[in-house]
């Protein structure tokens, strides 16, 4: 059953399960708490950390990546929490777009951030809940830092399995992943760490290849049949990272299509191009058997060295 807006049971504040947001470390765990404003219509809560091994928490402005794992954890709660899916179902991540406001960073602080959700084009076979698209707005202390759409698609686990095959058993598709490549430079990456680079060097102008560490606490979480989403939008913003002239550099928009999985077992080729619509878009490209997996337009702005330097010493 779907509960509605008139149901007092969902009008209040209720608090996020950690196991909603598919995560199983609990320090990972973003979301708060969240409420019914409407049918579809939600408010949710979130905490983002002073610091963080994985995001740049207060590094310069809102981190495009923890930016995106919130609105990530949203689609797995409201779909066990406010439309009834059970837990086992496997969600699927159609689109994803994002737009980030220019705002001051952190300055190594945590804060709350309250997200506006709404769900349009909600499909539903029979009585179960198959596919959404949320719109996102986020704020924090009431400030707007950024907006999102995503569109994701619901499939119980005896459908996922067929359409799967053999890659839906975990325990082969791990046993035949490839080792990670060397990793590129950090700084040319983006990055501090060379164990949080996901694209390895090919000589090739433009092509990278995909570096799949699945041993990476937080890309990898938990055990997975496939390269996560998560890892796939690093993937992009770093590409777009090295292809730019502006460093250091933050991808304050990004407009994606997921068209297929990306395996463990197959080397998987990134590519960059400029748009030729917009040269101040990165076009990227994600390939594994000559097949286009992911596409994603990114837009970088570039930081500079005051607000660096003004976070370093917030952080301080």
């Amino acid at each position: 059953m779907i509960r509605t807006a008139q149901d007092p049971a969902v009008s209040s504040w209720a608090p996020v399960p950690q196991r909603h947001v598919h995560k199983h470390n609990a320090d990972e765990t973003l979301l708060t708490s969240w409420r019914r404003t409407g049918p579809d219509g939600f408010l949710i809560k979130a905490r983002w950390p002073a610091a963080h091994s994985f995001y740049a928490t207060g590094a310069d402005g809102v981190d495009p990546l923890l930016f995106s794992e919130t609105v990530r954890q949203c689609l797995p709660m409201l779909s066990h929490e406010a439309y009834d899916v059970p837990l086992g179902h496997h969600l699927l991540w159609e689109t994803y777009d994002y737009a980030l406001t220019d705002v001051p960073a952190a300055g190594g602080n945590a804060c709350d951030i309250v997200l506006h959700a709404h769900c349009t084009d909600v499909l539903r076979r029979g009585t179960r809940t198959a596919a959404a698209t949320v719109h996102l707005r986020a704020l924090r202390s009431g400030t707007l830092i950024g907006t999102a759409t995503t569109r994701f698609a619901i499939q119980p686990g005896t459908v996922y399995r067929r359409l799967r095959g053999r890659y839906a058993d975990l325990e082969r598709a791990l046993g035949s992943r490839l080792d990670p490549a060397a990793p590129l430079p950090a700084r040319a990456a983006g990055r501090d760490r060379p164990d949080d680079v996901v694209l390895s060097p090919t000589g090739v102008p433009g092509r990278h290849r995909l570096r799949v560490d699945t041993g990476h606490p937080i890309l990898f979480d938990h055990p997975v049949d496939h390269v996560p989403g998560m890892l796939l939008l690093d993937a992009a913003r770093q590409a777009a990272h090295t292809a730019s002239t502006a460093r250091p550099a933050r991808a304050v928009a990004m407009t994606t299509r997921f068209l297929r999985y990306v395996e463990l077992d197959a080397p998987c080729w990134v590519d960059t191009a400029t748009d030729p619509a917009d040269p101040d878009r990165v076009l990227v490209t994600a390939r594994q058997h000559e097949r286009v997996c992911f596409t994603a337009s990114v837009a970088l702005a570039a930081v500079s060295a005051a607000d660096t330097l003004h976070a370093a010493r917030s952080a301080a």
